[in-house]
């Protein structure tokens, strides 16, 4: 039987009720550097200089468009999957985003042709796009001044 002096011990203790958030700021901090350092590597792109044009930006969805890019020398990239700073060829184009196409019907698809680029080779990549299951296709162009009358 346990002496008086023991139960008052057990009864003077109160359950600690607070919750140490210590560890979890600690996580979220090295998450944050995590997602900071990253973050700039998911911005890969081609360097293209886009036609000016004085048109409407398109509203922005939910989704990130498929954009398929025409550089100046006539490759074509893809900005989806692996290598998107290599360029692919028309068959790899075509089942990459007839694959996409399948997976979400309703994802934009849009054509970013170098202002340099042979005209031939745009509507070449806009060929290849409705030939993997794009219903519409945009063109992308750099804001411009509007046109004077």
């Amino acid at each position: 039987m346990p002496s008086p002096t023991t139960i008052q011990r057990y009864r003077r203790r109160r359950p600690m009720s607070d919750i140490n958030v210590v560890p979890y700021i600690d996580v979220m901090l090295v998450l944050l550097v995590i997602f900071m350092v990253t973050a700039p590597l998911l911005s890969q792109g081609v360097k293209v200089d886009l036609p000016q044009a004085a048109a409407a930006p398109i509203e922005r969805q939910g989704e990130e468009p498929l954009i398929v890019t025409v550089d100046s020398q006539g490759r074509t990239y893809l900005n989806y999957g692996e290598g998107q700073d290599r360029p692919i060829d028309r068959d790899t184009l075509v089942n990459r985003v007839g694959a996409l196409l399948r997976h979400k019907p309703g994802l934009p698809v849009l054509v970013k042709g170098d202002r340099d680029a042979a005209y031939g080779t745009v509507v070449r990549a806009m060929a290849l796009l409705q030939q993997a299951g794009a219903p519409t296709v945009g063109l992308m162009t750099e804001p411009g001044e509007p046109p004077s009358r």
